[in-house]
């Protein structure tokens, strides 16, 4: 139904950027059991259809409830708490003034560098639960320390696994941008290897006037890490394991679809994998800089 809304906007609206966010099946948490087929099927779709697509996964949701919240029963309430703060965050630039703003087009020109690698981790900082907010302030260098832990994103990949290609910082409240310029280039400086460094500067930050209600000082972090394939794959393996079955199969062609649309996906989904790992284990050619140094002092 969603992929089908996105595909129909994008035929009406080719111009508009699209941005979804998209929950993601859990790694143990699991509602259905067609699940994996029903996530390959929608991530075919958001290759094609989607401008950026912001990855949510319940069971990260949950793990920020447990360990960061401390909540003993969270409700989809709470977990929904979680999700708008980052939407906001996300969006509110768009919305309020701000020193250094950006829009939806700005972001994916900063955010995607090859078309199809457009899903990103998301987190926020501070987390708190319902309710908390104003008993919680932080400076601009506690809030960046923990807007880039990887127990603040949201979806259930570790971005320690793999590198960023590009990340961004949205900073709302009251702060000096020269302030949030030396954090990240801390973060970068100190966290080098996990940056891809074949695309300099790849860190964007912005900062918004208006701050979340309740607090001082919030950021919310969107990173594009290659360590995302971690999800793709664990989906693809279990689509596999009931694909090679048949395994409720008959559902889906019972409503008109055909095999060949779930071997597609499979195939697309799989190529995107590869395709994150490829840049992963890119590096900068020197020898090819050298060349063309060379050619450079031949021309002189």
């Amino acid at each position: 139904m969603g992929t089908l809304l996105i595909s129909k906007i994008r035929e009406e609206y080719p111009d508009r950027m699209m941005l979804t966010f998209s929950v993601f099946p859990s790694p143990k948490v699991s509602d259905t059991v067609v699940e994996p087929y029903n996530a390959t099927l929608s991530v075919h779709q958001l290759v094609e259809n989607a401008d950026e697509c912001m990855v949510l996964d319940n069971e990260a949701l949950y793990d920020i409830c447990f360990r960061t919240l401390k909540l003993t029963t969270p409700s989809f309430g709470d977990l929904n708490h979680l999700i708008s703060a980052t939407m906001s965050g996300v969006t509110c630039c768009l919305r309020f003034p701000g020193q250094l703003n950006s829009d939806l087009r700005k972001l994916a020109v900063n955010l995607i560098p090859f078309p199809r690698l457009h899903f990103f981790m998301v987190g926020f900082a501070p987390l708190t639960s319902r309710g908390s907010q104003q008993y919680i302030s932080l400076s601009v260098p506690e809030l960046t320390q923990q807007m880039w832990d990887s127990k603040n994103m949201m979806c259930a990949a570790d971005p320690r696994h793999g590198r960023y290609l590009t990340a961004s910082a949205m900073f709302r409240g009251k702060m000096s941008t020269k302030e949030v310029d030396e954090q990240m280039m801390n973060v970068q400086n100190k966290n080098s290897s996990y940056f891809v460094e074949w695309i300099p500067n790849n860190v964007k930050s912005s900062v918004c006037d208006i701050p979340p209600t309740g607090l001082k000082m919030a950021s919310t972090f969107i990173g594009n890490s290659t360590s995302i394939q971690e999800m793709f794959r664990r989906v693809s393996e279990q689509f596999t394991a009931m694909f090679r079955r048949k395994a409720f199969l008959h559902w889906y062609t019972g409503e008109g679809m055909d095999e060949m649309e779930f071997t597609e996906a499979e195939s697309n989904m799989n190529d995107l994998v590869a395709e994150y790992q490829q840049y992963q284990d890119a590096t900068v050619d020197e020898e090819l800089y050298e060349d063309e140094d060379d050619e450079e002092q031949y021309e002189e």
